[in-house]
């Protein structure tokens, strides 16, 4: 069959490499995709929020299938309008996508259905938001409530900080549209993981967990970023916690969405905080996550094609999952100034001697070609991702690959995995 990918990041580079594997594909397309996509398939020039040419191209290629990478695509309607069309998607709806598109209805749903999260308020007025600040004990999360390519968080330990995230979002307007509301949240003491699902509307599907490290600096200090790393399996999510997570937070979030009148198929991303109460919710995403898709396909052992479709065609209980006993850490490498400003068009040199070691992958994210050679384009650049008997000799093998590699400005995290080794 012919599928279609849209997008061009890491994530889609992962989703590339791991569709590539399977027997069923005839021809692969990306769109738009980047230097490392086109190793598994053809890039198609066309951006993942240009629906109508997305559209356009998938009726007169014929595409049997569209896998849909980012969230923006999702939130601006993608899925119907290729089903409209007769098309088959994965992903979910313009309205199951608002779970992710909106922190505030995220919150709402999460409220009316009892699925565990920190407390919080919305604020669409910057003066009230402050005076609600000024009346509460730091510390407090202040979040963007639309798309802010996972940087529209600001975790602040005082009051001056919270105030200061209050202008930044909504006066200064550093996430555009995305900061004409806010929620204030309390702050969760505990360790962060990821659980991500394929879901039909009725049957959840879990993958292996991973753990996402969201600081730009070591130890996780400095502003937060799209994520700097990750690893598969995340200890920290044990078999019991597993099941709790299922029974408290992702069946009842398919559940309510459908009563809700918002049937949801896709992905279904929770990012958790494991506090000493239990796992609680820190959002939802509506689609693979970056960079924790790299290490969970890299240990994925079964055609992920047949879970897409049948999560599409709505018969998602009749697959099972393998997945490989190894562990796998995967390295963001990120341009100079990231998540400020950046510094692009930087030469990449010692991708191919990378690419030579065994058990690893150099995912491609922010990168393009220019002149027959690969250069930097975004932010975060490439996702080194790597294998290993355990957590320890995978975080071996990815700093293995990331030492080959270089650029002007080149930065990334020395300790990703080092929470699992504890």
């Amino acid at each position: 069959m012919k599928v279609l990918i849209v997008g061009g990041g890491g994530r889609e580079h992962a989703l590339a490499w791991k569709l590539s594997q399977s027997k069923k594909i005839t021809k692969l397309f990306i769109a738009p995709g980047n230097p490392g996509t086109a190793m598994h398939g053809e890039n198609i020039n066309i951006a993942a929020e240009e629906i109508e040419e997305l559209k356009a191209f998938a009726l007169a290629e014929k595409i049997d299938f569209t896998v849909v990478g980012p969230e923006l695509p999702l939130t601006l309607g993608i899925v119907d309008v290729f089903a409209a069309a007769g098309l088959l998607v994965f992903g979910p709806s313009k309205a199951g996508a608002e779970l992710e598109g909106s922190k505030a209805f995220s919150k709402e749903l999460m409220y009316r259905h009892n699925i565990p999260t920190a407390f919080y308020k919305k604020f669409e007025d910057a003066s009230e938001a402050k005076a609600y600040i000024e009346t509460h004990k730091p510390p407090m999360v202040v979040k963007a409530d639309g798309l802010a390519a996972g940087k529209g968080v600001v975790i602040c330990q005082t009051r001056q900080e919270a105030l200061e995230a209050v202008d930044l979002i909504m006066t200064e307007k550093a996430f555009g549209s995305a900061g004409k509301k806010i929620i204030i949240e309390e702050f969760l003491i505990g360790e962060e993981a990821s659980f991500l699902a394929i879901t039909d509307g009725k049957t959840v599907l879990p993958l292996a967990p991973a753990q996402d490290h969201k600081a730009i600096f070591d130890n996780d200090k400095g502003p937060n970023t799209g994520g700097m790393g990750a690893y598969s399996p995340a200890p920290v999510l044990t078999g019991e916690l597993q099941k709790e997570v299922m029974e408290t937070v992702m069946y009842p979030a398919v559940r309510g969405m459908e009563k809700e009148g918002r049937p949801y198929k896709g992905i279904l991303y929770a990012g958790l905080m494991m506090t000493d109460a239990g796992p609680k919710v820190l959002e939802f995403n509506c689609r693979f996550g970056d960079p924790e898709t790299q290490p969970i396909l890299m240990r994925l052992a079964s055609d992920l094609l047949e879970a897409l479709l049948a999560s599409a065609r709505g018969n998602l209980h009749e697959v099972t999952l393998e997945w490989k006993k190894e562990a796998a850490v995967c390295v963001v490498m990120a341009a100079k100034g990231y998540p400020g400003d950046y510094l692009k068009g930087s030469e990449i040199k010692g991708l191919n001697e990378a690419a030579l070691l065994p058990d690893t992958v150099v995912f491609h994210a922010g990168t393009k070609s220019r002149d027959g050679k690969v250069v930097t384009s975004g932010g975060r650049v490439l996702g080194v991702t790597a294998l290993g008997a355990d957590i320890r000799k995978a975080i071996e093998n990815a700093y293995r690959a990331v030492d080959k590699i270089s650029w002007e400005g080149a930065q990334y995290r020395t300790d990703i995995g080092k929470k699992a080794l504890k």
